[in-house]
């Protein structure tokens, strides 16, 4: 009898008394907690959501004299608006916030694992700070803390809400964005530094020459992630009066008459964008992950 103790490795059982073999929850077709955005990826979670968006406005409209048809004449007519001045802000603004947050995220990760106690500490401390606190929440605390202009001399540079919406994003995502860098720093095996001292290296060579070029590859995954996470969010920056694809969605329906008729198609468009843009960003992270994971061996 052959025990597998870890992946690729097993040993032969020699002993005729009785062994208890580790308990297997998952099934041989289980992935590992790596792969956590693998259903989105299965059409048998999504295909029922859009049958069931499609049947319920058949419904509906029955009762009505607005019919399905006059709705999706609106949507056509207000579509160019909706694309290209809507969910083109959502995208720049998930741009945005992803540099800023990964910038950010990058130096605070870096001081969680400083050999410096208050460089730690004070890192740590901002990290579950943010990384714990409502989005909408610090949307809110940023969108009423910072000025709508800043006055130079005689120059006037407003401010304007989109940009506050970037700042606020960028909080939660440089929070997670440093823990990415804090664990993928400490998964790096301990005899890599002690290699590099053995060298003559010193710390800041080590980590920007050796420990970090193995990080990339680990972290690109979660990254990518994070990033489709924060393309679902940026519609959270409606309720500020940012003009996205949601805020545009409910002007076009005001502008129809707010018939009830108008929500299925028009929020329905808005969720087929999110979904076309960020279901790529799934597939490539799935294959980003088989492909960098880490074998043992």
């Amino acid at each position: 009898m052959q025990i597998k103790l870890v992946h690729g490795v097993t040993i032969k059982q020699t002993s005729d008394f009785a062994v208890m073999l580790p308990f297997k929850i998952a099934s041989q077709n289980h992935h590992d907690q790596l792969t956590f955005s693998r259903w989105l990826t299965r059409p048998t979670c999504w295909l029922p959501m859009i049958c069931l968006l499609i049947l319920i406005p058949s419904v509906s409209l029955a009762e009505s004299d607005y019919k399905l048809l006059d709705a999706l004449a609106a949507l056509w007519k207000w579509l160019p608006l909706i694309v290209t001045q809507g969910f083109v802000l959502n995208v720049l603004i998930s741009i945005l916030t992803m540099a800023i947050g990964t910038a950010a995220g990058l130096i605070l990760g870096l001081g969680q694992v400083s050999p410096l106690k208050p460089l730690r500490y004070c890192s740590i401390c901002f990290t579950q700070i943010f990384r714990n606190s409502p989005w909408l929440v610090l949307l809110f605390i940023v969108m009423l803390s910072l000025p709508f202009e800043i006055q130079i001399g005689h120059l006037q540079i407003s401010i304007p809400d989109w940009v506050k919406a970037v700042f606020g994003l960028s909080l939660p995502i440089m929070a997670n964005i440093a823990e990415i860098v804090r664990g993928a720093i400490q998964s790096v095996p301990y005899g890599q530094w002690e290699a590099a001292e053995s060298l003559g290296y010193r710390r800041h060579q080590t980590l920007w020459l050796i420990i970090l070029p193995q990080c990339f590859k680990r972290m690109i995954p979660p990254w990518m992630n994070w990033y489709a996470i924060l393309t679902m969010a940026t519609p959270l920056v409606s309720l500020l009066g940012v003009e996205e694809v949601i805020t545009l969605s409910r002007q076009a329906m005001g502008s129809e008459d707010d018939h009830p008729e108008l929500l299925i198609p028009f929020y329905g468009f808005a969720l087929m964008l999110f979904f076309i843009y960020c279901y790529p960003i799934a597939r490539l992270t799935i294959r980003l992950e088989k492909r960098f994971a880490v074998q043992y061996i």
